[in-house]
C-alpha cells in the first residue's frame, strides 16, 4: 500500500466535519490495507508510530528537503526507515537518524511529508481519533460498533482489535475477555472548573484525591504481580516496592487501578507529595533506586478473586476495593448534588486535598461502570488552573483542517538577565496548538503574519511582541529547551494585547512552578 493512500485519507478526514463522512473514509482505507500493512495503517491513522523511541523530534524536521513530484513510498518503506532510526545507537547516532528521516522525506510528496512530520512530532491533527477509528473498524468489518468497543475495552490494543474484527468478525471480537496479566486501556476523566460543575455531570458520586503521580494498573495472580503504566508499558522490574505492596493484599487474583507517587513520608494521610519529576524519573529508571521509594495508592478494582467488576457500579467496586486494599485505598467522600450538607463537606475535602499539596480531586459517578479507554462524563477531574503570560516566538503552519492557518505556537518567557541568551531576550518553553478556536486561528494567522521576520514552508519566525495567556499543568525538567524546562499540557486561554512583551512573565516566574527546582 502506498503511503499516499494513508496521507490522502488523513487530509480528507482532517478537512471533513461530518463524523459519518470521516468514518466512511477511514473504513475505505482500512479495507484496502493488506494483513501485513493493516497494523501500520491503523497506527498512522491515529497519529502514532509503532517505534516508541526513534530518537527523532521536532528539531529533526528543520530544513525539510524539497518534496517528490509523485508518490512512490510504501507504508512498509516508512516502517523500515523508522525501525532503522530506532536501532541506531552510539556516537553519531543522532546524525544518522536525521539522515534516515531526510532520506525518507526526499522520497515523499508534500502531503506525505506532512503525515511523516506529524508522526515524528506527535502532533498529527487529522481528526481520525480513536472514536472515529473504532466506528470505521466496525464499518469495514461489518460488525456492530458495540462489539468493537467491548473488545478494545478488554484488549487496550486498537491494532489487535482491528485485525481481529477484519479477519474474524463477531466471533473473533467475542473472544476478547479480561485476562489477569494483560493490560487494559484505563478509564479517563473529563475536566470541570469546580466541584459543583463536576457533580452536575455525574450526579451522586464519590470524590477522591487527584494525585500528581504515575498512573499504574496492577495485576496479581498468586505471587505473580505485574505493573503497567497508563501507556501499557510493563515496568514491574523497576518497582519492587509496588510489587511487595500488592502481594501483601488479602486476595490472590486482582486487577487494580491506581497511582504511584513519591512522598516526603511513609503515611499518605500526613505526607506531602514530592515534585512530579521525582516520581517520573523513578518510574522511568531501569533498575531500582531505594533513595526514591514510591507509595502505592489504589482507587479502583476491576477483578478480585474470580469476580469481574468492569461492569459493576463504582459504589460496588469501591466496596470491594476497601475490603482488599485497606489503607492503600485513596481517601474519598460521598457527595449528592441534592444534599447541600454533603456538598459543603465535599468542598472542604477538596480544599484539604489542595492544602496537602495534591492536584485536586476526581469526581466519580456512583452508578457508572468502568469504561476503559474512554473519557466519559462518569469521571470528572477538578483542579486549579495555572497560567503564565508568554510571548510567541514562532508558529508552525497547520495541516488538515488547519491548512493555510498558523497553528502551533512556540512559547517563550522573558530572560531579563540573559541567563540563557542575550539579556532582555526570550527563552523557549514549549509549543501548543490546543485551545484554539476557528476564530482565534483566523485572527492569529493574520496577526502573526504581520509580525513575520522569516517565512518557511514549515514555520514562520515572528517578532517577539504578541503576548498569550497559557494554561498548563506544571513545569517539568526537559533537555529539549535552553532553560532545561518545559510546560506540561500547555493550552491557549486568550491573547493579551493589553500587555506588551516587556510585561510577559520571566524565566524566574516559570521556575516558581518548576518541579525539578530552579534552572541552572
Amino acid at each position: 500500500m502506498l503511503l499516499a493512500e494513508v496521507a490522502a485519507c488523513v487530509k480528507v478526514v482532517a478537512a471533513t466535519s461530518s463524523r459519518t463522512a470521516k468514518t466512511r473514509r477511514v473504513a475505505t482505507t482500512l479495507a484496502a490495507a493488506g494483513p501485513q500493512e493493516l497494523p501500520l495503517v491503523v497506527r498512522y491513522l491515529v497519529g502514532e508510530l509503532p517505534q516508541r523511541r526513534t530518537g527523532l523530534g521536532w528539531r529533526s524536521l528543520q530544513d525539510l528537503p524539497e518534496p517528490a513530484d509523485a508518490p512512490t513510498l510504501t507504508v512498509a518503506d516508512v516502517d523500515t526507515a523508522f525501525a532503522a532510526a530506532e536501532a541506531e545507537s552510539g556516537a553519531g547516532s543522532q546524525r544518522r537518524r536525521k539522515a534516515l528521516l531526510h532520506g525518507l522525506l526526499t522520497r515523499a510528496t508534500r502531503v506525505e511529508q506532512h503525515l511523516v512530520g506529524g508522526l515524528v512530532s506527535g502532533e498529527l491533527r487529522q481528526g481520525a481519533q480513536r472514536g472515529v477509528l473504532v466506528d470505521a473498524v466496525a464499518a469495514a468489518a461489518e460488525v456492530p460498533v458495540a462489539e468493537v468497543r467491548r473488545a478494545l475495552t478488554l484488549s487496550g490494543d486498537v491494532v489487535e482489535v482491528a485485525l481481529a474484527a477484519l479477519a474474524g468478525g463477531t466471533s473473533a471480537l467475542a473472544a476478547f475477555g479480561l485476562q489477569i496479566g494483560r493490560a487494559l486501556a484505563p478509564m479517563l476523566a473529563q475536566s470541570a472548573p469546580d466541584l459543583r460543575a463536576a457533580v452536575q455531570r455525574t450526579g451522586p458520586a464519590g470524590v477522591e484525591w487527584k494525585l500528581d503521580g504515575i498512573r499504574v494498573q496492577l495485576h496479581r495472580e498468586g505471587d505473580d504481580v505485574r505493573v503497567f503504566t497508563r501507556s501499557l508499558d510493563d515496568v514491574t522490574s523497576r518497582l519492587p516496592e509496588v510489587v511487595r505492596a500488592v502481594r501483601g493484599l488479602p486476595a490472590t487474583a486482582l486487577v487494580l487501578d491506581g497511582e504511584v507517587i513519591a512522598l516526603d513520608g511513609e503515611d499518605l494521610a500526613s505526607a506531602r507529595p514530592l515534585p512530579f519529576q521525582r516520581t517520573a524519573a523513578r518510574v522511568a529508571r531501569h533498575g531500582t533506586d531505594a533513595s526514591v521509594p514510591l507509595t502505592t495508592v489504589l482507587f479502583d478494582v476491576l477483578h478480585a478473586d474470580g469476580d469481574d467488576l468492569v461492569d459493576a457500579s463504582a459504589t460496588r467496586r469501591r466496596e470491594v476495593l476497601e475490603r482488599v486494599a485497606g489503607s492503600l485505598a485513596v481517601p474519598r467522600v460521598v457527595v449528592d448534588p441534592e444534599d447541600e450538607a454533603s456538598m459543603v463537606r465535599a468542598e472542604a475535602f477538596v480544599a484539604d486535598a489542595l492544602a496537602r499539596g495534591h492536584e485536586g480531586v476526581v469526581v466519580k459517578s456512583a452508578d457508572a461502570g468502568y469504561a476503559m479507554g474512554r473519557r466519559g462524563a462518569a469521571w470528572v477531574k477538578v483542579k486549579p488552573r495555572l497560567t503564565l503570560d508568554l510571548v510567541v516566538l514562532a508558529v508552525e503552519w497547520g495541516s488538515g483542517r488547519r491548512t493555510g492557518k498558523l497553528s502551533n505556537l512556540h512559547l517563550g518567557a522573558r530572560d531579563p538577565d540573559g541567563r540563557f541568551g542575550e539579556p532582555g531576550g526570550f527563552v523557549m518553553l514549549g509549543k501548543t496548538f490546543k485551545g484554539l478556536t476557528d476564530a482565534l486561528l483566523e485572527w492569529q494567522t493574520e496577526r502573526l503574519l504581520g509580525l513575520a521576520t522569516e517565512r518557511g514552508t514549515w514555520r514562520v519566525d515572528v517578532r517577539p511582541e504578541l503576548v498569550v495567556e497559557i494554561a498548563f499543568d506544571g513545569v517539568q525538567t526537559s533537555p529539549r529547551y535552553p532553560a532545561g524546562m518545559a510546560l506540561r499540557f500547555a493550552r491557549v486561554v486568550r491573547y493579551r494585547e493589553d500587555k506588551s512583551a516587556g510585561e510577559a512573565d520571566t524565566i524566574a516566574d516559570v521556575e516558581a512552578h518548576h518541579v525539578g527546582g530552579p534552572a541552572s
